[in-house]
This record gives C-alpha cells, structure tokens and sequence, in this order.
C-alpha cells in the first residue's frame, strides 16, 4: 500500500510566501526606464574604459562604473520581481534606499566624470591627424561622455525618486 501524498499548502498561502511577480508597473514606468538606461550608459561606461590602456586614478572610474552597474543591476532585478523585502532593514523603506543610491551614484559618477576629462586632458597630443602611436584619447574622451550621461541619469532618477517621497509615495512602482 502507498503512502497518502503530502499535504500541500493552499495556493494562496504559497503564493504570499514564494511567488515571484513581474511588476509591469515598474517596467513600464519613469524609474524602470531610467534604470534600463543607468544600465546601459554605465555598460558603455565601463566597457569603453576597460577596452582601453588604462592606469593610474582611470582604475577609480572603472572601479566606480562596475560597483554601480552591479547594484543598479541588483535594484531593478529586485523592484522588478517585487522581492525588496529580501534585503534586510531596508527593504521596508525601498524608495529612500533607491534615492539613496541614485545620489551616491551621481556623486561617485561626477568624481569619475572628473578623472575621466583630466585623463583625456593630458592624452589631449595625441588628438594629432597624422599622429601614428596608438592612444587613449578617444577612448577617455567616450568614457567622459558616458559618465556625464551616467551622472544626469542617476540625478534624473534621485529627483523623480525624491519628489515621490515628499509626496508620501512609499513604493518605487
């Protein structure tokens, strides 16, 4: 004779506990679009360094470009799958933990902005026509631009994000 098969819990209750839903609110709204772009420009961003010879304070970039490509990664996978409640403490006050990156963000970008035009500056001889060694110039001065893009993309999102929070909004979606 057969065991009698496990009880199961009801639908609903496996449902509260473990679904995963795909926020389509987010997806479709200002944030998750900025966020698409934040992860495109700072792909771009970061790639364009590391396709490059790099040394010295342009390692500050590269390291600032993949530490929030990562995290903003990790933010748009949780807000889009509604699983914010994961992240311990914070996740109860998610909109501010998102202001709070966008704006770390934008600081460090500028920072990296800021390394990225000093490096295209002192690389500015070899923007020569007929100059044959191979340089770094056009690489930094790519890498700038897409740092400034990154920086007003995250200050866009800081802002939108901010004025949700003053008025009273508590969810990023």
């Amino acid at each position: 004779m057969l065991p009698p098969p496990p009880r199961q819990p009801p639908p609903q209750a496996r449902a509260a506990r473990g679904a995963v839903s795909l926020q389509r609110a987010f997806l479709r709204g200002p944030l998750g679009v900025l966020r698409l772009l934040q992860l495109l420009a700072g792909a771009a961003f970061w790639i364009t360094i590391a396709t490059s010879r790099y040394q010295g304070p342009v390692h500050f970039a590269l390291f600032v470009s993949v530490l929030f490509w990562l995290l903003t990664l990790a933010l748009y996978f949780l807000t889009l799958l509604g699983k914010q409640e994961l992240v311990p403490v914070l996740g109860s006050r998610w909109l501010v933990v998102n202001v709070a990156h966008d704006l770390l963000a934008a600081a460090l970008y500028g920072a990296a902005m800021g390394v990225m035009i000093g490096q295209t500056r002192s690389h500015s001889y070899c923007n020569l026509k007929d100059y044959q060694m191979s340089c770094a110039y056009h690489a930094f001065l790519a890498a700038a631009v897409c740092g400034g893009l990154c920086l007003g993309l995250y200050l866009l999102s800081a802002l939108y994000g901010g004025c949700r929070h003053c008025q009273g909004e508590r969810e990023v979606a």
